[in-house]
């Protein structure tokens, strides 16, 4: 893949996860994990995030009930303050993992909520109730 595949990647990887998370795995890469780290940046930030298809909004709430179908609570913490930032809102989320218990089954999605409930306390605007 070229390097503005890369770029858009970088790119896209820190509009979503933010500066400080992808400066921290950056740095963190060494010899081992650093092919990793190129890697996703290349495929799923730069060749799938930054596709035209869906809006960020959207990629959000699919990753967000993906990570909790699956059962990957830290990927899940990151991705629900990723959807945040994507301007899915609070009411969204509960959305999205209400359909995760339909078709994953509750004990995911309980899981889920557990963990949406933490990472969103201390992210929900006074406007916005939890």
């Amino acid at each position: 893949m070229s390097d503005d595949i890369r770029e858009q990647g970088m790119t896209t990887r820190r509009e979503v996860l933010g500066d400080e998370h992808v400066d921290r795995a950056m740095a963190g890469a060494d010899a081992f994990t650093a092919d990793f780290q190129e890697y996703i940046t290349r495929s799923a930030w730069g060749a799938v995030w930054s596709r035209p298809g869906l809006d960020r909004r959207t990629r959000s709430c699919i990753t967000v009930a993906m990570l909790a179908a699956q059962g990957m609570d830290d990927e899940l913490a990151l991705h629900l303050r990723a959807a945040r930032r994507n301007g899915v809102s609070v009411e969204e989320i509960k959305e999205v993992l209400l359909q995760v218990a339909v078709y994953a089954g509750v004990p995911r999605a309980n899981r889920a909520f557990t963990i949406a409930r933490e990472v969103l306390t201390g992210m929900v605007p006074p406007t916005e109730s939890m």
